[in-house]
């Protein structure tokens, strides 16, 4: 499992990259592993806001149909629509091209929040 050490994560499997006052936000090494072949994305909406903790959309594998936490609280700035019609690039690629959406951050505390890598290994680990 691929747990890059300059990310965060949600225990909902969600990882993060900030970036200033914003944040890049995707599905988990972990997440995509178990999930299987992701064959559907419902996105998060351009310019929609975000809650913590709260559905954005879904994630549609040939396993089952997951919803897709908000890991910050915010406006969404940037979604990647690239995944619309290849949503399997999680599959291959999830820290990188795989990437869902950036935000704006709204409360940029929530960051103390999410689990550094070595915590979300563990977290892994232990529901594993």
């Amino acid at each position: 499992m691929d747990c890059p050490a300059t990310l965060r994560f949600t225990s909902s499997h969600e990882w993060v990259r900030p970036k200033g006052a914003r944040v890049v936000f995707g599905l988990t090494d972990f997440a995509q592993s178990q999930l299987g072949d992701i064959v559907f994305l419902e996105l998060p909406a351009l310019g929609g806001f975000l809650t913590r903790g709260v559905p954005c959309g879904s994630v549609e594998s040939t396993k089952a149909v997951s919803d897709l936490f908000a890991p910050v609280s915010g406006r969404v700035v940037a979604v990647n629509h690239a995944l619309e019609s290849g949503p399997d690039t999680i599959n291959r690629d999830p820290y990188d091209q795989g990437w869902i959406a950036e935000v704006e951050l709204s409360e940029p505390g929530e960051l103390a929040m999410l689990l550094e890598a070595s915590a979300y290994a563990a977290h892994v680990e232990q529901a594993g």
